[in-house]
């Protein structure tokens, strides 16, 4: 049976430019490249290109799979727009870990079937259905995190001991784009049903137009004038994720609970989960 490896990458925030695309032209003669995408098959050879170091330079969103057991999707985030704390704590095995370059920062998720009986399940939608989590992510949506640690935990690249992560909430309704993920990284549904038992709350939610109305009319009118300018000069990029994070921000403040009235959810061990499961 011949071999069969994918690779694609998107542009999201801003598109090629000419000279980038001769430049990824370059590492590939036969690409499928467009201002916003570059797109490879291969089932004889292997591609020439970086694609870590491709996605530092040119693109947003990549993802990777290969008939021998191997996926792979990476999603890059403005540094400034992400807490790379919290990120960091949903990190610590193979198959979800953080690098920092420059100006961003890119999540990396990985999962690879070993046992020799894969199964050629992917198609050319994957990254399509998965590229929405980026804009979660920005939004405050920390459940792709909590899937990269449970892959990790599933595949034992962490130890039993070892205490979850800070659970997000909304572990027991899945968006689509989640759901993808969990089959992309193949967690076992038992792992995922025995991770939703201490379900937090409800996800975050956008917010509603009178609230972000109240708000917008609280900014001083010198700020809102310098937001109206960088729209117009086409200087706005991330900026309504931006100003988003910002009504966020005060909206959670204005809302939080007292003092001391807080509840902390339960954290449970890697070897408590996996047992909750019947994994182990």
């Amino acid at each position: 049976m011949s071999e069969y490896q994918y690779y694609e990458f998107r542009a999201i925030d801003n598109p090629l430019t000419d000279r980038q695309v001769g430049e990824l032209r370059k590492l590939s003669t036969r690409a499928e490249i467009t201002p916003t995408s570059f797109t490879n098959e291969y089932q004889w050879g292997n591609f020439r290109g970086n694609p870590r170091k491709m996605m530092e330079k040119y693109f947003d969103a990549f993802l990777y799979y290969a008939n021998w057991g191997t996926h792979w999707f990476m999603l890059r985030l403005p540094k400034k727009l992400v807490d790379l704390k919290t990120i960091k704590q949903y990190c610590g095995g193979d198959s979800f870990d953080i690098r920092v370059k420059g100006d961003f920062a890119v999540l990396e998720f990985r999962s690879e079937d070993e046992s020799g009986d894969w199964e050629d399940d992917c198609d050319n939608n994957w990254l399509a259905s998965l590229i929405p989590l980026r804009a979660d992510l920005l939004g405050g949506d920390l459940r792709s995190l909590y899937m990269g640690w449970l892959a990790s935990a599933q595949d034992g690249e962490l130890d039993e001991d070892a205490v979850e992560p800070p659970v997000p909430p909304g572990l027991k309704r899945l968006s689509a784009s989640l759901t993808n993920l969990a089959d992309f990284l193949r967690i076992d549904d038992k792992l995922l049903k025995a991770a939703a038992a201490f379900d937090v709350g409800k996800a975050p939610a956008a917010p509603s137009r009178a609230d972000l109305s109240r708000w917008i009319d609280s900014l001083p009118l010198p700020e809102k004038n310098k937001i109206l300018l960088q729209l117009v000069e086409g200087k706005a990029t991330h900026l309504r994720e931006q100003l988003l994070q910002r009504f966020q921000q005060s909206h959670a403040k204005k809302n939080s609970p007292k003092a001391g009235k807080a509840k902390a959810a339960a954290r449970r061990s890697v070897g408590e989960l996996l047992a909750a499961a019947g994994l182990q």
